[in-house]
């Protein structure tokens, strides 16, 4: 199967992806970079040898209701309250994400992203007896990227370089409890308030007659910082495959691991933050028409490794929709 033919059966999560994804991003303390490390679409993410327009639809869900620290769970029950250190409760999340992506030609391609945020979240702050609640919705912060991929024959290599931009609100308050009226933590707000540069490289091809594969590594780099606080450095690393011969409807796994530093500054959570993260990914893709597919993906840690206390879920949920134009 040639390359052109590879594209026609999409991959993975594109749009309504996990609730994240969703994967892709971590702790409630240090959210900035919750949500799923899941490869949305192999061919909107730069996968793909044709041009045109596309434009992806994806809804991510995600409970962060799990305590841990190190590699381990930890019991609330076993904690004291009031204690000398903010003992998280939960953080739902559901998320959308809108991308429109366009290919001028077969080497060259750029693409939008928009988040939209709903996020709930509860915890005990640090000297309470009682929970405080917020609930954050808005558009969080957009992310545009480039793509080329001219470096070998068959458009098998390419690389991606964008921004992150501070387009996220940073000021959502406490709505009840006793930190009403106080800013929740920097990182579980919308946006971080940062410009980070992103880069990275990808390849796909075919591993024999019935399977396709693609590897991504993408490296997030903020380059400043704002109101005392800054995200740490963040790196995903993405493998796929995926089987060919089954029609429109097309089996993938993938295997994604993130790893990210701690945030930084005075209005930073530096002990709570930071972690690495590795997770299966099994999901499907089926083809309702020549120019749209929807998919479905269940992302499970395997790995979890975190600085301090921070929240974490134990599976991201991801739906989603691609259409070609």
């Amino acid at each position: 199967m040639n390359i052109v033919s590879m594209r026609a059966l999409q991959c993975t999560t594109v749009m309504v992806s996990v609730l994240l994804a969703g994967a892709w991003p971590t702790s409630a303390n240090a959210c900035s970079s919750c949500g799923c490390t899941l490869n949305s679409d192999w061919s909107s993410q730069g996968y793909s040898v044709s041009s045109g327009l596309r434009m992806d639809i994806r809804e991510d869900y995600f409970d962060q209701d799990q305590l841990r620290s190190g590699t381990h769970s930890v019991d609330r029950s076993s904690l004291d309250i009031p204690n000398e250190q903010e003992v998280q409760q939960r953080t739902l999340n559901r998320n959308t994400i809108a991308a429109l992506d366009y290919s001028p030609s077969r080497l060259w391609g750029v693409r939008v992203e928009v988040p939209y945020y709903n996020r709930f979240h509860t915890t005990i702050a640090e000297g309470d007896d009682e929970i405080s609640t917020s609930h954050s919705k808005g558009i969080g912060d957009v992310r545009l990227t480039a793509r080329y991929q001219g470096f070998s024959p068959d458009l098998s290599w390419g690389i991606q370089a964008g921004l992150k931009l501070p387009t996220g609100a940073t000021d959502v308050l406490f709505e009840s409890g006793p930190q009403a009226g106080e800013q929740v933590d920097r990182g579980l707000q919308p946006g971080t308030g940062t410009t980070d540069v992103l880069l990275g490289v990808y390849n796909f091809g075919n591993l024999g007659a019935h399977l396709g594969y693609y590897a991504q590594a993408l490296l997030q780099q903020p380059l400043n910082s704002n109101d005392g606080f800054k995200p740490g450095t963040g790196l995903n690393l993405n493998f796929g495959v995926r089987y060919l011969h089954a029609g429109n409807i097309v089996p993938q796994l993938q295997f994604n691991v993130r790893m990210e530093g701690r945030e930084t500054g005075s209005s930073s959570d530096h002990d709570n933050s930071g972690a690495t993260f590795a997770y299966l990914s099994p999901g499907v893709t089926v083809a309702l028409s020549s120019r749209i597919q929807a998919f479905s993906f269940l992302q499970v840690p395997v790995y979890q490794k975190v600085n301090g206390l921070q929240l974490q879920p134990g599976r991201f949920l991801s739906l989603g929709m691609h259409f070609s134009f």
